[in-house]
């Protein structure tokens, strides 16, 4: 008899311990990603104005390596000439445009419904009077801020 208590009572502690660790699918319902999303309460807000960026992470793994959600940006121009990227990111535009230069002077042109990845290496320069987009981004050792 107190092998099987034994027994129930490990096989509850197992499953409450089981419960704690389900994680659920992070999604973006269609009705947020034309703008409601941004509506949310957990929203980052950076700068002011016409130079204001908004970024909802829908899901950021306990290691801090890997990180995805939306992300919307006023006028803006980043250069990487002497450092790379940093990280390795799949975007897939939403509304506006992006204008990616790279270092060899290569120019890419993004607008809505145009996907791109860049690698953590990469190096250029980046132009965009605003966009929003859906975004994956994966570090390669260093945690995401």
């Amino acid at each position: 008899m107190k092998f099987l208590l034994g027994l129930a009572i490990g096989l509850a502690t197992t499953t409450t311990a089981l419960s704690a660790q389900v994680v659920h699918p992070a999604k973006i319902p269609a009705a947020e990603s034309s703008g409601a999303i941004f509506d949310r309460k957990e929203v980052i807000v950076a700068g002011e104005g016409a130079k204001q960026t908004k970024d909802v992470i829908t899901l950021m793994t306990a290691d801090k390596l890997f990180e995805s959600g939306m992300y919307k940006s006023g006028p803006a121009h980043e250069e990487w000439k002497d450092k790379d990227y940093g990280v390795d990111e799949f975007m897939l535009f939403v509304s506006g445009s992006v204008t990616l230069t790279s270092a060899d002077g290569q120019v890419t042109t993004l607008g809505p419904g145009d996907a791109v990845t860049l690698p953590a290496e990469w190096r250029g320069k980046w132009d965009t009077e605003g966009y929003t987009k859906y975004y994956v981004i994966r570090s390669r050792g260093k945690p995401l801020e």
